[in-house]
């Protein structure tokens, strides 16, 4: 996904600072190519890049092949237009699965998932297929040259209440599910004039949700649905929010990173696997851990103590707008690095006949471009 998508997003700054002087970096493009901007940034940023759309698999391991490729990394599993399949045949001495699909591809052509201890506790590797390379603070990559609108948008421009407190979620409307939304109404009934900003998708979804608030008692209206946007316009419109909603089982991931890097925080619920742990790993990395619940109900009444207790949230706001900056989260260098070391780790044990097998990467003390 090689375009403005999530995996675009935040793979683009990684692939720019990977140190030639080790590594050569191809890349195998199976999106199109739809000329924004990150698009253009990562065709710079590679090396090389093959256009693989309309090639068989057979074709797409021939030119793998012919690329003479020591890893190959996949960024997409088993989502829409992953090309997976066509690593079945090994071709590539090492084969990890990386950043797109949060959890096991269980096939057994692939040696490695890269992962952090947050999202796969070491409890749970034994449900994974993959050996398991662990980086420090956050397996996701984050691209720290995110491009913010220059225009500071208003609250009036979105239909927001200027004196309202504003909870919001962007998540796809797919994320969210009747528990959700349940914790999410009983929220707002204890927030008297707060509002839930939701993203726009489509006239059903939009029409079920105020259906739905209806149903639970609460002023459809006080749900506000935000029009698409482009990518540094949305960057620019989280600072309007008070406090971003997460989802549960499937968390917010890029969309989470977009928060936090916008100065927003981020209420999560971290529950058992992969998916529903990301954020947590976020909040951990840039060291807001406070803000990751251990149950729905834990997580309804932060959300609720939060609105209410302006101060608290106004401390959580500065301390996340010093943290942007000192902690790991959004060092890309630092984790270029780790990725890196875990590629030599992998290459490595290749050279020396040995079977893959799970590790852990040691943190650099310093890393600097």
């Amino acid at each position: 996904d090689f375009r403005q998508h999530p995996v675009g997003v935040l793979i683009a700054e990684l692939i720019e600072l990977h140190d030639r002087s080790r590594f050569d970096i191809i890349g195998f493009s199976a999106s199109i190519d739809d000329q924004s901007e990150v698009r253009k940034r990562i065709n710079n940023a590679f090396d090389a890049i093959v256009d693989v759309q309309e090639m068989s698999d057979v074709q797409l391991r021939n030119a793998i092949a012919e690329a003479h490729i020591d890893i190959i990394v996949d960024l997409g599993g088993h989502t829409t237009g992953g090309r997976i399949l066509a690593l079945a045949e090994r071709t590539a001495p090492v084969q990890v699965t990386y950043l797109g699909y949060p959890g096991t591809v269980g096939a057994e052509f692939i040696d490695y998932a890269i992962v952090d201890s947050f999202v796969v506790p070491k409890d749970d590797a034994r449900f994974f297929v993959e050996e398991l390379a662990y980086l420090p603070d956050c397996y996701l990559a984050s691209d720290s040259k995110r491009p913010v609108a220059q225009h500071n948008p208003s609250r009036a421009e979105f239909g927001l209440s200027g004196g309202a407190f504003v909870f919001c979620c962007f998540n796809g409307p797919q994320k969210i599910n009747a528990p959700v939304f349940d914790t999410w109404m009983h929220v707002l009934t204890a927030v008297p004039g707060s509002m839930l900003w939701l993203a726009y998708s489509n006239k059903w979804a939009a029409g079920n949700l105020r259906k739905e608030a209806q149903m639970r008692g609460v002023d459809p209206a006080r749900l506000v649905f935000r029009p698409p946007l482009s990518y540094a316009d949305h960057l620019a419109a989280l600072k309007l929010a008070d406090l971003f909603l997460d989802t549960w089982p499937y968390n917010a991931h890029t969309t989470a990173n977009d928060a936090l890097w916008a100065g927003l925080p981020v209420l999560t619920y971290s529950g058992r696997c992969f998916a529903a742990r990301v954020a947590g790993s976020l909040l951990c990395a840039i060291g807001m851990p406070e803000l990751v619940t251990r149950s729905p109900e834990e997580y309804q009444a932060l959300a609720i103590k939060l609105a209410h207790e302006r101060d608290v949230l106004k401390e959580l706001r500065q301390r996340l707008a010093v943290n942007a900056n000192t902690a790991p989260l959004f060092q890309s260098h630092r984790f270029a690095r780790h990725i890196e070391a875990a590629f030599i780790e992998m290459w490595e044990r290749y050279r020396r006949g040995e079977r893959p097998e799970s590790f852990t990467v040691e943190a650099v003390r310093e890393a600097t471009a």
